[in-house]
């Protein structure tokens, strides 16, 4: 019989009813047909795949590192299905759900919850995908416009519900921006999402993608991009009304206060030096709820509370 050891990710236990810490184990270890808020062995040939499930990619490697630690050591955590006719659909379990099945299983335990509407079950799946599978960033920042967008949730309503801070949410949802070699090269691994965070600092599409390119072929480490961006920040800006270039020790500081403005902001800040010794200063906002993010902060700088 395989082994049971339940456990509640911190959003999904804000979001299902529970009557104990832990959901009680159905009466001979076999689902009755009717209960919920249980955890039962039910037939993987019944399990139904899930429609919202926010993994596009599972790795073969990793999967059958699963399934041979399943056919040794068996289901160490159970799956979650809600019932739909006689039959079970899947909210978060799809790699154990696929190891099982190549290890020649038959039944897997599962935490069978109810689920009244599919924008609820949009909900859970997302939450507890967030919370319990190894997705990439990729996928991770789709799961977050998704709650934004289809389950209208704020960007600080999404950080409660998962549990990362704010700024979090914004930078992996800012890698939605990236042009889609560089988004899928992030999917398979071929680049981390420092690196790609690094490549949203730059500007033009064209030297993004070169410094890109440059980093696959030749392996260039995060520290390395983000040098590159920098260098390209420090070439003469673009003047209006003419004037003379900034030295090297401007562009080096120009360089220095836009990334404070970044870490402090949480978005792509441009500082650009004009005639006369004047200046702009240009801040991304990725959504209406990211600018109010920004609002925010100006007003507590304005209140005394930063």
């Amino acid at each position: 019989m395989s082994k049971l050891r339940p456990v509640l990710g911190r959003g999904l236990a804000s979001l299902i009813p529970v009557q104990a810490a832990v959901p009680p184990v159905a009466a001979g270890g076999e689902d009755d047909g009717a209960s919920d808020e249980i955890i039962a062995s039910i037939a993987l040939d019944r399990i139904r795949q899930n429609p919202y499930q926010p993994r596009a990619e599972f790795e073969p490697v990793a999967l059958d590192e699963l399934k041979r630690s399943i056919q040794e050591k068996g289901i160490i955590q159970p799956i979650t299905v809600r019932r739909l006719g006689d039959e079970y659909q899947l909210i978060s379990g799809e790699r154990r759900v696929r190891a099982a099945r190549e290890a020649g299983l038959k039944q897997i335990p599962a935490y069978i919850i109810s689920v009244r509407t599919n924008e609820e079950m949009l909900e859970l799946a997302l939450i507890e995908n967030l919370q319990r599978e190894h997705l990439n960033p990729i996928e991770i920042a789709i799961s977050y416009k998704r709650l934004i967008d289809e389950c209208k949730y704020t960007q600080e309503e999404v950080s409660q519900k998962i549990g990362k801070d704010r700024t979090t949410i914004t930078n992996f949802l800012r890698l939605l921006k990236l042009p889609e070699p560089i988004q899928s090269a992030v999917r398979k691994g071929e680049i981390s999402s420092g690196h790609a965070r690094a490549l949203i600092a730059i500007d033009d599409p064209a030297r993004q993608m070169d410094i890109f390119r440059k980093t696959v072929g030749r392996g260039l480490s995060v520290r390395d991009v983000e040098r590159l961006a920098r260098e390209k920040k420090g070439k003469p800006a673009h003047r209006r009304g003419g004037g003379g270039h900034p030295t090297g020790a401007v562009s080096s500081s120009l360089s220095s206060i836009e990334e404070r403005l970044r870490q402090f902001l949480g978005t792509r800040v441009q500082v650009r030096m004009l005639q006369d010794g004047k200046g702009e200063i240009l801040i991304e906002y990725y959504s209406a709820d990211d600018l109010e993010r920004i609002l925010e902060i100006f007003s507590e700088i304005e209140d005394g509370t930063r």
